[in-house]
C-alpha cells in the first residue's frame, strides 16, 4: 500500500517541465475535448431540440454518451497493451472526428444520438487513457499533480463547453460547434505522434485481462433501463424501470467480483479503503450532472438568452477547476483527509441553495443565488477530486493491479454521470410541468444523493495497515 504522503510530493514544475510537457499536454487535451464536448452539447440542446425534434429524449443525448464512454472505458487496459499510447490516442481521435461529423449532420433525434453515441465510444478512450498512461508513464509522485491536470480539464470543459454551446445556440448555429470539434481532433492528432511513445511502459507484476463483457453488459443495461425511465409516460412503468436498473447495479457487483476480465480491480472487493475511494469519486461526479439542466432551466426560469444560460451552467466549472488546483498543492496528510472528508458536505450545500432558491419569472438577484450555488457545488467536487484519484492509484493490494485501478477511475466516473443523467432525466420527466417544481426536485435529489456521500469520502481517506498497527502497539 503506497502512502499518501508519497503520492502527493510532485512538483508542478516536474510535471510541467520538458521531460513530462508533451505527455502532460495531449493527455489533458484529450479528457479537455471530451468534456467540452459533453457540456457543450448540454447547452446546444434547447436549440437542437427545437430544429430537429425528439424533446422527451432530452437526457438521453448525455446518457448514451456517457454509457458509449463506459463501454469503450473499460477496454483501456487492454487497447494499450496491444496498440501503446499513440496508436491508441489516433484510434480515438479518429471515431471522435466521425461522431463530430455525424452530429453536424443529423436530420433528425435518432440520427443524433447515432453521432453521439460514436463520441461516447471515441471519448471513453481518451478520458481512459489519460488516467492509464499517468500510471504506465510517469513516476508516481506525479501523479497527484497529473491527475489534478488531467481532472481539472473536466472543470474547463464545464466552463467553455456551456459558455460555447449558448454562442452557437444564439446565433442559430448548434450545428456549427459539432464542425468546431471536428478541426480540433485534427490538432490533437498532430500532437499525439510528437508527443507520445509508440508503447507503453511495463508494469511491475503486469495483470493480463480481457474485455469484462459480462460487467459491461449489465451496466451499459442498467443505465439504459434508468434512462428509458425518463422517457415513458406511465408511472408504474417509470418506477418498474428505475427499479429494474438499480438491481442491475447490484447483480453487476457480484458478477464483477466473480469473473477474471473485470470493470473494477479486485482490491476494490477487499478489506482495504479503495472502495469508498470509488464511491466517492462516483457520488461527486453523479451530483455534476444537475449542471445538464441548468441551460434549460435559465431559460425557462429566469428567461435568459441561450449564452447567458451557458455561462450560468459555467459556475460549477469555476468552483471545480479553483478548488482542485489549489487542493493539489496540498501535502499535509492529516489536511488532505479533512478536505475529502467534507467535500460531499460543500457540493450538497451549494445543491440545497439552488433547490431552495428555484423560482419562475426569477430576477437577476436569484440567478446570482443560483450562480453561487453552482459555484459551491464545483468546490466541493475540486477539494477532493486529485487526492481521490491518487488514492486510487495507490491504494492497491498488488502493485501490477495500478493500470486497473487507473482505467477504472475514468469507468466509475464516466459510468455515475451515465446514472445520474438518468435519475436526472426520470425526475424532470415524471414532474415537469413547465414552472419551476422539476428544477427544486432534481435539485433536491442529487443534494441528498451528494450529502449520503460523506459517508465514503470519510472512510475513503483511511489507512487500515496503519490502523492494524495501532491496534498491536495498544
Amino acid at each position: 500500500m503506497t502512502e499518501i504522503a508519497a503520492v502527493a510530493a510532485g512538483r508542478w514544475r516536474d510535471l510541467l517541465g520538458p521531460k513530462s510537457l508533451g505527455a502532460a499536454t495531449v493527455l489533458a487535451g484529450g479528457v479537455a475535448l471530451y468534456a467540452t464536448n459533453e457540456f457543450l452539447t448540454i447547452s446546444l440542446m434547447p436549440s437542437a431540440v427545437a430544429d430537429i425534434g425528439g424533446r422527451r429524449f432530452y437526457s438521453w443525448v448525455t446518457t448514451v454518451y456517457l454509457v458509449g464512454s463506459v463501454v469503450a472505458a473499460t477496454t483501456v487496459s487492454t487497447v494499450l497493451t496491444r496498440w501503446g499510447p499513440r496508436r491508441s490516442y489516433l484510434v480515438a481521435l479518429s471515431m471522435f472526428g466521425v461522431g463530430s461529423l455525424g452530429c453536424a449532420l443529423a436530420p433528425s433525434m435518432a440520427a443524433l444520438l447515432v453521432g453521439r453515441t460514436v463520441q461516447g465510444v471515441a471519448g471513453g478512450l481518451l478520458a481512459g487513457l489519460a488516467y492509464a498512461v499517468i500510471n504506465t508513464a510517469l513516476p508516481v509522485v506525479l501523479w497527484t499533480k497529473a491527475s489534478a491536470l488531467v481532472s481539472a480539464m473536466w472543470g474547463v470543459g464545464t466552463l467553455v463547453g456551456p459558455a460555447a454551446g449558448g454562442l452557437f445556440a444564439q446565433y442559430s448555429s448548434w450545428r456549427w460547434a459539432f464542425g468546431v470539434l471536428v478541426v480540433m481532433v485534427a490538432v490533437m492528432a498532430v500532437l499525439v505522434p510528437l508527443s507520445l511513445p509508440a508503447r507503453p511502459g511495463a508494469p511491475a507484476s503486469p495483470v493480463h485481462r480481457g474485455i469484462p463483457v459480462w460487467s459491461l453488459l449489465l451496466l451499459g443495461v442498467a443505465a439504459l433501463l434508468i434512462s428509458a425511465a425518463g422517457v415513458v409516460r406511465d408511472t408504474a412503468m417509470t418506477v418498474g424501470l428505475a427499479c429494474a436498473g438499480t438491481a442491475l447495479l447490484a447483480v453487476f457487483l457480484v458478477v464483477d467480483r466473480r469473473v477474471s476480465a473485470s470493470v473494477l480491480p479486485p482490491s476494490v472487493f477487499g478489506p482495504g479503503p479503495l472502495k469508498w475511494v470509488y464511491a466517492t469519486l462516483g457520488v461527486l461526479m453523479a451530483g455534476t450532472m444537475v449542471d445538464m439542466y441548468v441551460p434549460l432551466f435559465g431559460q425557462r426560469l429566469a428567461h435568459l438568452t441561450p449564452v447567458a444560460a451557458g455561462f450560468l451552467g459555467a459556475g460549477l466549472a469555476v468552483g471545480w477547476t479553483v478548488a482542485e488546483i489549489s487542493s493539489a498543492s496540498l501535502s499535509r496528510d492529516r489536511m488532505i483527509r479533512r478536505v475529502t472528508a467534507i467535500a460531499p458536505v460543500v457540493m450538497a450545500a451549494g445543491l440545497t441553495l439552488n433547490a431552495l432558491t428555484q423560482r419562475q419569472d426569477a430576477s437577476a438577484g436569484y440567478v446570482a443565488v443560483w450562480a453561487l450555488g453552482l459555484v459551491m457545488s464545483g468546490v466541493g467536487v475540486g477539494m477532493a477530486w486529485p487526492h481521490l484519484s491518487a488514492w486510487a492509484m495507490s491504494k492497491v493490494g498488488d502493485p501490477g493491479e495500478g493500470p486497473v485501478a487507473a482505467a477504472a477511475i475514468n469507468t466509475v466516473q464516466l459510468m455515475s454521470a451515465a446514472l445520474g443523467a438518468a435519475v436526472a432525466g426520470v425526475v424532470v420527466n415524471s414532474i415537469d410541468s413547465g414552472d419551476a417544481t422539476a428544477a427544486g426536485a432534481v435539485f433536491t435529489t442529487f443534494a441528498v444523493l451528494v450529502a449520503v456521500g460523506t459517508v465514503a469520502a470519510v472512510r475513503s481517506g483511511r489507512d487500515p495497515h496503519s490502523e492494524r498497527r495501532r491496534t498491536k502497539v495498544q
